[in-house]
């Protein structure tokens, strides 16, 4: 990121960060998107480093929450070693693709603006459709999830390693389809957020170490705020929100930029 653009792009990246992080919207595609089309240009760092403002989001919302599970599991309740394997086998396909696959994901795929529209666009679709079926969930409590439903979960979350598709859209599609609500859809999509996303962090930042200096210090650290304070606001009111209106918005939010997206890429060409 050239030090002339200023505190205003690192600002809108943080706050793009945050906003889209755990919606079903693809982070990674809309941070893409911006710097193709705007000139909203960052360097892998940059990206790397803000996701841990979207990371401790999640900690601040949910910490009773995760001080009580870490209790219970000390104390031997069954429900919470339970929940524990569950978010284990739900990440553990994730991160050995991500690994495996960083470097052509993170260049070739990261590069194409064209498959990013599209992803989004046909997520979106498949996102509504979801959203409309009939279904008829079996699964409420995120803490009771069988272990079969955690596998399935963590092979679409597999898909989000292409951008523009989402985390949090895929594991919410896979988790209703096989029997999750909505709610606990998206409510366990938060907290095998937190493994994937720190380990994603860890491993970009042990790679990038030799590319990390105190020039973007002032950058990161606007974008690391912007990401936590958006986050945190969206991770505490989102659940609300989809128990009312389901996920219809952001399937029409998905389609109105992928759709954006390829024609502004067919008028520019």
């Amino acid at each position: 990121m050239n030090a002339d653009q200023g505190l205003f792009v690192p600002l809108i990246l943080g706050i793009l960060e945050g906003l889209t992080e755990f919606l079903p919207v693809s982070s990674t595609g809309h941070l893409l998107l911006a710097g193709h089309f705007f000139g909203l240009t960052q360097p892998t760092t940059f990206i790397v480093l803000i996701q841990l403002g979207a990371i401790l989001a999640v900690i601040t919302v949910y910490f009773s929450k995760l001080a009580m599970l870490l209790r219970d599991a000390l104390t031997g309740k069954r429900y919470a070693w339970q929940f524990a394997l569950s978010v284990i086998l739900a990440c553990l396909p994730a991160v050995v693709a991500g690994v495996l696959l960083r470097d052509f994901i993170q260049g070739d795929l990261w590069e194409s603006a064209l498959l990013i529209c599209i992803t989004l666009l046909a997520g979106g679709v498949i996102l509504l459709l979801v959203d409309r079926m009939p279904l008829q969930p079996r699964y409420d409590d995120i803490y009771q999830f069988p272990w079969h439903l955690a596998v399935i979960i963590g092979l679409f979350q597999m898909l989000s390693l292409v951008p523009g598709v989402s985390r949090s859209g895929s594991t919410v599609v896979g988790g209703m389809l096989f029997g999750a609500s909505k709610r606990a859809a998206a409510e366990f999509t938060f907290f095998i957020a937190l493994p994937i996303m720190v380990g994603a962090f860890g491993y970009d930042l042990y790679k990038s170490r030799d590319l990390i200096d105190g020039s973007i210090a002032l950058n990161v650290a606007v974008g690391f705020a912007a990401a936590f304070i958006v986050g945190a606001l969206v991770v505490r009111y989102l659940l609300g929100f989809v128990s009312r209106y389901g996920f219809a918005p952001f399937a029409w939010w998905r389609i109105a930029v992928g759709g954006a997206g390829l024609v502004a890429l067919l008028v520019l060409r």
